[in-house]
């Protein structure tokens, strides 16, 4: 595992000012790796897109949907019926009914199930607690330096010194002048002198 210490930049240009900032102070080479950062939820994990399995804020929807689609499907069958059954209408008209309650009941049934793990995410202990998300990295040009940890001081205040953004450091894979292992789902570790 090697020491890298990275920094974000809005452009390509911003970033190779950077890098030579660095290999004027003797940071160069193979020691330097230049990418970018697609924003959150952009990194096609899955097959449909996406970086997770589900949005960890949807929990609970999928019952609520079939909950309320069951419960007001049958329900605005059956009053279809009962409205219905003195008269010489199709039972399309109550297939019909039928369907539109399922999606009605769907709708409600989502929404109050998601709203109700919400209230319960933000309610513990009977006190308020404001939600907390996972950090998200923001999208950007990493330019990340591979460095021992006497150089780590030295290259985070060169960084900054070039317009860098989010100094963080990590501890990761370095092999071929590139940071082999990492993960744009991992938040940053900010570099401890930004604490």
């Amino acid at each position: 595992m090697s020491l890298i210490v990275a920094a974000r930049y809005q452009t390509f240009d911003q970033a190779g000012v950077a890098a030579q900032h660095l290999e004027r102070h003797g940071f160069a080479g193979d020691r330097v790796h230049t990418f970018y950062v697609n924003t959150a939820g952009s990194h096609d994990r899955y097959p449909v897109g996406g970086d997770r399995r589900e949005d960890p804020d949807a929990t609970g929807g999928v019952i609520g949907v079939l909950f309320g689609a069951s419960i007001l499907g049958v329900l605005g069958a059956a009053l279809t019926m009962l409205a219905v059954r003195n008269f010489q209408y199709s039972s399309l008209i109550v297939i019909a009914a039928g369907g539109v309650g399922a999606y009605v009941g769907a709708l409600i049934g989502a929404m109050v199930a998601v709203g109700r793990v919400h209230r319960r995410r933000i309610r513990r202990n009977g006190a308020a607690v404001v939600e907390e998300h996972p950090p998200v990295r923001a999208a950007g040009v990493l330019l990340a330096v591979a460095v021992s940890s006497d150089k780590e001081g030295e290259v985070t205040r060169l960084l900054r010194e070039s317009g860098g953004q989010d100094v963080e450091r990590a501890n990761g894979r370095w092999e071929n002048g590139k940071w082999q292992d990492f993960d744009p789902l991992v938040p940053p570790e900010p570099e401890p002198a930004a604490r």
